[in-house]
């Protein structure tokens, strides 16, 4: 039988997931408690309610993709949060996020695990990059980042996460476009990639307006990286958020693409484990691929 594992890491310290349910999550960030919506949190609480009323900072949607922030106390200033030797600057946005996803961390290691293995110099694509945490672990392991991102205020907070974290310049390379057309050019360039970091939306916009969807593009996407792709000592991951899709779904689909290279690919539903149980919370799907 196929089992899909748990991929979490539990060796966080500036953040925890203190509770979770009724559609929310309650979450310390370097001491800093937030509530923000989650619709995979469908149980109940398991802290007393008093504990979730004097949170710092409590997200309210006001639509499907934007809200507002109820602030009891004001954040930090700098506000930042700190995973091993990494350093991210936070603050509040109206789309919920504060600028990092904590379970990405487990990612972060095994992208580092991966350019330390290659023991060259290694080129990675960080597609839908954001604000950049993909990219400062991928240079402080010693690769060069190619960042791109059809959003230019993520894009400038990346770079003020690189700086943050003393990377030179040099490392970095940072575009301001459509994900597919960025891949497009860099075939007919003949350009390659050592690895491929991809952490696509379900739904989103390009620097141009070009629409993109989950479903119809990425397989599109993927078939284009292939080509720019290293054929050896080379990697991909592949980070899917939308609950429409299954881990097997996308197991398939990096099996219909990468079938006829030499390679691996594990799968897991990424998760963050609460703070003093064994309940999780599944925060999304990863596929990770590697060259034999």
């Amino acid at each position: 039988m196929n089992t899909i594992p748990i991929v979490y890491t539990d060796d966080w310290k500036d953040y925890a997931l203190l509770d979770s349910g009724a559609g929310e999550k309650l979450e310390s960030f370097n001491g800093y408690i937030m509530i923000r919506p989650d619709p995979r949190a469908i149980w109940g609480h398991k802290l007393p309610q008093s504990i979730w009323d004097n949170s710092d900072a409590t997200f309210i949607r006001t639509d499907s993709e934007h809200g507002d922030w109820k602030i009891q106390k004001q954040t930090p200033n700098p506000w930042t949060l700190t995973y091993h030797d990494l350093t991210f600057k936070l603050h509040p946005t109206d789309f919920k996020h504060v600028g990092i996803f904590p379970e990405q961390a487990t990612n972060w290691n095994w992208i580092q695990k991966q350019i330390t293995a290659n023991g060259s110099q290694t080129t990675v694509l960080n597609l839908f990059g954001y604000t950049g945490a993909a990219t400062v672990s991928a240079c402080k392991a010693g690769a060069n980042v190619t960042h791109v991102d059809s959003s230019k205020p993520s894009i400038t907070w990346a770079h003020e996460n690189c700086d943050a974290n003393s990377i030179p310049p040099t490392q970095t390379r940072w575009i301001v476009e459509d994900a597919n057309k960025f891949v497009l050019r860099e075939t007919k360039r003949e350009s390659s990639y050592t690895g491929i970091i991809l952490d696509p939306p379900r739904f989103g916009h390009g620097a141009n307006g070009e629409i993109w969807k989950l479903t119809e593009d990425l397989p599109k996407l993927l078939y284009g990286i292939k080509k720019i792709l290293k054929p050896t000592n080379s990697f991909i991951l592949l980070n899917v958020y939308t609950a429409d899709l299954s881990p097997l779904s996308i197991q398939n689909l990096m099996d219909s693409v990468f079938s006829d290279m030499n390679g691996t690919c594990e799968m897991g539903e990424l998760a963050t484990i609460e703070k003093g149980s064994q309940r999780f919370l599944p925060q999304g799907i990863v596929a990770r691929w590697k060259s034999n």
